[in-house]
């Protein structure tokens, strides 16, 4: 009589989550990446094809990473009632707090993967998708801001302020990566006052936020 398969044997379904899930779990017990492909499947017991209907490498399971991280972070704030009639300010602000939290709670995965090169630009180079994200939602953030303005000379270019805000990022997750303070509260003040300085330029009023910005970093430094 043939052998049924039980629910303690059967195979568990391949997903994208299960292989980030088992990706992550590797290079946090083993401090590097999986040696190879196959290898990394024949551990975890998924078939080679089976991982590649989902990423065509390594890398591919890392940059997906930043964006799960982003989409989780953008389904949290929507869970918000309130979100979606707060000011724009007050949105960056609650989007800057609550990836950094999702960071937070993958911190040591965050830091492996961004010190893993000895290349600051290779480890950089697996948050292009993450940037084109982060400035889609900074546009939107300025497109809205600029249909209150009633004269075109009034209104911020988007390319340059969406660009600013990813800028704005990769300086808070620096500070972040080196913040030793209570449940990173350092972190906290600077994406506030980032923020504020920010939005102060888009409003035309930026040199009280940039005093109180400058002298808060040089706080920091010295």
């Amino acid at each position: 009589m043939a052998k049924t398969r039980t629910a303690s044997t059967a195979k568990v379904k391949v997903t994208q989550d299960l292989i980030i899930n088992k990706y992550m779990d590797h290079v946090l017990e083993h401090g590097e990446r999986p040696a190879t492909v196959y290898a990394f499947c024949k551990k975890n017991e998924i078939e080679e094809g089976e991982f590649y209907q989902y990423f065509g490498s390594f890398e591919g399971i890392r940059e997906q990473i930043w964006v799960n991280l982003f989409e989780h972070t953008l389904k949290v704030l929507s869970k918000d009632k309130q979100y979606p009639d707060y000011a724009n300010r007050e949105k960056m602000l609650s989007f800057f707090y609550t990836f950094f939290e999702m960071l937070t709670a993958n911190r040591s995965y965050v830091l492996f993967t961004l010190k893993e090169d000895r290349s600051s630009l290779k480890n950089l180079a697996q948050l292009r998708p993450l940037r084109l994200k982060v400035r889609e939602y900074a546009s939107s953030l300025i497109e809205e801001s600029n249909e209150k303005k009633s004269y075109a000379i009034s209104k911020n270019p988007v390319s340059i302020f969406s660009e600013g805000a990813w800028m704005q990022l990769l300086f808070l997750l620096k500070y972040w990566m080196d913040d030793n303070s209570p449940k990173f509260e350092r972190t906290d003040v600077a994406i506030e006052k980032s923020v504020n300085v920010i939005f102060d330029v888009f409003d035309s009023t930026p040199l009280e936020s940039l005093l109180d910005f400058g002298k808060f970093l040089f706080k920091e430094r010295f």
